[in-house]
């Protein structure tokens, strides 16, 4: 079980202890390097437990680098500039279960929790997981709690105990990133978790 000093050593906020515990027992994360793993590759994702909502706040020429597809021009990108909600209903529209551009789907399932849990499919089928609707309420996979159950139903669905298990950081990595952002801080965090909790 983690404790509140595991906690306060990892400078991670106390209001994470019971969710955190519950998702280590429902998900079956139970060795220690398990846990460093999951709190490494968390606390990565969400800026050490205190970011749990993607940030769509960016410019232009941020927009035509990540986007080129969809915003081919400065014109076009100009028209969803620093308006998170528009860049979000573009982006996700008509994937991961989501609806068109102008069904707002976009933006009501964009990535929050710790692990970034994102469009309809994946807050319906964790929901579903979880015994919660969250696509009735989304909001609901920012808190805390939820935040790190969607975070253990991922961590589970994409058989990440195993990864943690055998010490393979790189794909463990590419398992929650889709690429190796951050690998080196991802293990740095890792490491760290486990030093305090073994």
């Amino acid at each position: 079980m983690l404790t509140a000093e595991h906690l306060t050593r990892l400078h991670i906020g106390q209001e994470w202890l019971d969710g955190l515990n519950e998702t280590f027992d429902r998900f079956a994360i139970s060795s220690a390097w398990q846990r460093a793993a999951f709190i490494g590759q968390c606390g990565h994702e969400c800026a050490n437990f205190k970011v749990l909502e993607e940030n769509l706040n960016y410019r232009a020429e941020t927009l035509m680098k990540l986007w080129a597809k969809r915003f081919p021009t400065k014109e076009i990108a100009d028209q969803y500039a620093r308006n998170p909600k528009k860049i979000a209903n573009k982006v996700y529209a008509s994937r991961m279960g989501n609806r068109d551009e102008a069904s707002g789907d976009g933006y009501r399932f964009r990535g929050r929790g710790c692990i970034q849990l994102t469009g309809h499919a994946n807050y319906f089928h964790a929901g579903k997981a979880l015994g919660v609707d969250f696509v009735k309420d989304p909001d609901l996979v920012a808190t805390p709690r939820y935040a790190a159950m969607t975070a253990g139903w991922f961590w589970s669905t994409h058989k990440c105990n195993e990864l943690a298990s055998n010490n393979d950081w790189k794909a463990l990595t590419k398992a929650i990133n889709g690429g190796y952002i951050g690998l080196e801080d991802r293990i740095k965090h890792t490491n760290e978790a486990y030093s305090v909790i073994v």
